[in-house]
């Protein structure tokens, strides 16, 4: 990671959860009070270097439901919060604590479960565990999911060897204008 990009995300992540602090207070109370269970979700997903960390989110899904890739997982598991959260990107907030930890980059390939064997290995194979995962990315950007493990790996080799500031900048303006 150069060092713009890792002013970037502190300064960025920092002032985001400064500024949206009401929004993050107001997302946890609704996500708590809609359905029983904590309000973040914490779970093991595989970062740069293919470390491991504990990666933060809003919950939206019920309590239960089996830690698999959302693409894997009935809607009928998403919770009616947990649903137009998923649609603004507001459960992703609360890993801009990842951003801060520096477990995360703002922009980068998704992390992947330790259980995703087949996405592990494409992205192996295309080193792409030689960068930090991101809040959002090139694929995400581009709608494709983790279904297709071969694809969004080849993907995110594109955004490694092609990444840039400006490529990073478009990429946040279009995740959050869904433009």
């Amino acid at each position: 990671m150069t060092p713009i990009k890792r002013i970037l995300d502190i300064t960025a992540a920092a002032a985001g959860l400064v500024l949206l602090a009401p929004v993050l207070l107001i997302v946890a109370a609704l996500v708590a009070l809609t359905s029983p269970g904590p309000a973040l979700f914490r779970q093991e997903r595989v970062g740069k270097d293919e470390r491991t960390f504990i990666c933060n989110k809003f919950r939206t899904m019920h309590l239960g439901t089996r830690q698999r890739g959302t693409h894997e997982i009935s809607p009928s598991a998403v919770t009616s919060v947990g649903s137009t959260l998923r649609t603004y990107k507001l459960d992703e907030l609360p890993q801009l604590w990842n951003v801060l930890a520096g477990e995360m980059s703002l922009v980068g390939p998704r992390p992947c479960l330790p259980n995703q064997v087949r996405l592990i290995a494409e992205r192996r194979r295309r080193n792409v565990f030689s960068v930090s995962p991101g809040i959002t990315g090139l694929a995400q950007v581009q709608g494709v999911d983790m279904s297709d493990p071969e694809r969004l790996a080849e993907i995110d080799q594109t955004y490694i060897r092609t990444r840039s500031l400006g490529m990073d900048l478009r990429l946040i303006a279009k995740t959050i204008f869904r433009s």
